[in-house]
């Protein structure tokens, strides 16, 4: 297989989607979750709805036209049966699985984030935060240097809205926010009450990005029976997102090296 082809891209996708689904990790259950993959500049892999991520197959994935999805932000359908038709006709197979409800913000995340893999979890220990009243000043600041290094500086928080449209939405305009304060994209969206959603360029940063938001929010609870979250220093927070050491580092093991 051609490394960078469609399939090559589509495996690696069923390859990340299948680790993430483990039952044993907690992240997802039953149709929980949903992810997606740059083909190119007109098109993606997204999972089809209903679909589940543990034991995935290729034919759990939908090929989908960005152009048609990134309209609906503008021209947004009537009712949700108009929704539903949008996203069949945005489809490049007319055949294939009907494609997530959470298509549009993986669409924006594959393009104004410029990210090339994409995953949309519910980790028991963040949802636990995500769902709480705090919620939001609890994941103002980042306990340890390892946190910001490979979640960012900070994340984008979403307020809880329908899934589908009205999340994307009112996703585009924090994305467009932090680009604007940070110079670059995020890496990770808290939605209130819903999840997770990691971007990456390797479907290994992903799992990365993944796997140390759960860490830092294992031990974000754990805080709470000691008095509270110490937070690193914003200047702290900072200089480690700002280190070429730091960042070379990150992205080796982005790559696996």
């Amino acid at each position: 297989m051609v490394p960078g082809s469609d399939l090559s891209t589509l495996e690696t996708l069923v390859g990340m989607s299948r680790r993430l689904g483990e039952p044993d990790r907690d992240l997802v259950i039953l149709g929980d979750g949903n992810t997606s993959a740059l083909i190119n500049e007109e098109t993606f892999w997204v999972k089809a709805s209903g679909a589940m991520l543990h034991g995935i197959t290729a034919d759990g994935f939908t090929r989908m036209r960005f152009a048609p999805i990134l309209e609906l932000l503008d021209k947004p359908p009537a009712d949700d049966g108009d929704m539903k038709r949008l996203l069949a006709e945005a489809r490049v197979d007319p055949q294939g699985r009907h494609p997530s409800i959470e298509t549009v913000f993986h669409a924006l995340a594959l393009t104004v984030c410029q990210a090339k893999y994409v995953a949309h979890t519910h980790p028991i220990s963040i949802n636990a935060i995500l769902c709480a009243r705090g919620a939001r000043q609890a994941l103002s600041g980042h306990l340890f240097s390892e946190s910001a290094l490979y979640l960012g500086p900070e994340p984008v928080i979403i307020e809880y809205a329908d899934p589908g449209l009205p999340a994307a939405r009112s996703l585009l305009a924090q994305i467009q926010a932090y680009m604007q304060r940070w110079g670059s994209p995020p890496r990770v969206f808290y939605l209130l009450n819903h999840g997770m959603v990691a971007l990456g360029q390797t479907a290994l940063e992903v799992e990365n990005i993944t796997a140390m938001a759960v860490k830092s929010a294992r031990i974000l609870l754990g805080t709470y029976a000691a008095g509270g979250p110490n937070f690193i220093s914003d200047e702290d927070v900072r200089r480690i997102v700002t280190r070429p050491d730091e960042e070379y580092r990150r992205k080796l093991a982005n790559k696996g090296l």
